[in-house]
């Protein structure tokens, strides 16, 4: 969890998780309707592309009672960018990610981190730039929340309840992380249909959290091959933690930095 001071903060339930904003700035009618926004928003996207959801968008697609087309139609072409995403990083992460987890239509291994980077992009657009948005523990984050003082954002040890791993700095970022230590084994490798035991965890970040958040579940499923893989990938940096504890980083990967209080 990145670290927090003063300032605005709202937590949102949605999406079958929490959504917790950080905001250095003062609170004002301005900054207010900002947030009222970006929470609209994730509701939104909970809305069209919930699993859970009977009603929502991609169940209905799922189930065939609404061909992709008719839904364009519906509600515009929201669904159609996000699949043509998905279908995206699972070329880029070969075969490793996909929509269809065993057999199933669910988008939501990349709708997530494509969700807060959106609202993220929602408050810089109305001027509140110093800030973070946290979807379930993956990160997008804004400008520095004070000038020449870069955000701090802790990665936990999944071996080591309470203990972090190490902590990354910056602005303009995007942490996402994805593992077994602490929904079990919950990502399917589309390659086998089976539960992924490739890696413990895997923390991936870079400018963008859509594909922070889809190469940590690739990642997780690919294994310690993803250390290779991820170099081939512009801007992106990869910590991955094996099911026997040992932690190894990408090249461009921040080494482990002793956390403050």
């Amino acid at each position: 969890m990145a670290e927090r001071q003063t300032g605005v903060r709202h937590v949102e339930q949605v999406m079958g998780t929490v959504f917790s904003f950080d905001l250095r700035h003062p609170a004002t009618p301005d900054v207010d309707r900002a947030v009222r926004d970006a929470v609209a928003w994730l509701h939104h996207v909970d809305r069209v592309f919930s699993t859970y959801r009977s009603d929502s968008a991609i169940s209905r697609l799922g189930r065939g009672e609404a061909t992709l087309e008719e839904l364009v139609e519906e509600m515009g072409d929201e669904v159609r960018y996000v699949l043509d995403l998905c279908a995206w990083a699972e070329r880029r992460s070969r075969g490793c990610f996909t929509a269809y987890p065993g057999g199933r239509l669910d988008p939501s291994g990349l709708v997530k981190g494509w969700a807060v980077e959106e609202a993220c992009r929602i408050l810089a657009a109305a001027g509140v730039d110093r800030a973070y948005v946290n979807g379930g523990g993956d990160l997008q984050l804004g400008a520095e929340p004070s000038p020449g003082r870069p955000w701090r954002v802790g990665i936990a040890d999944p071996t080591r309840a309470g203990e972090l791993l190490t902590v990354v700095t910056g602005r303009d970022l995007a942490v996402a992380t994805s593992g077994s230590a602490e929904r079990g084994a919950h990502i399917v490798d589309p390659r086998t249909g089976a539960p992924a035991s490739g890696l413990l965890s895997a923390t991936v970040i870079g400018p963008r959290l859509t594909w922070a958040d889809a190469y940590a579940t690739a990642a997780v499923v690919m294994g310690p091959e993803a250390l290779d893989w991820i170099e081939d990938l512009d801007g992106y940096e990869l910590l991955a933690v094996s099911e026997a504890g040992d932690v190894a980083y990408s090249t461009g990967f921040p080494r482990p930095v002793a956390p403050t209080s």
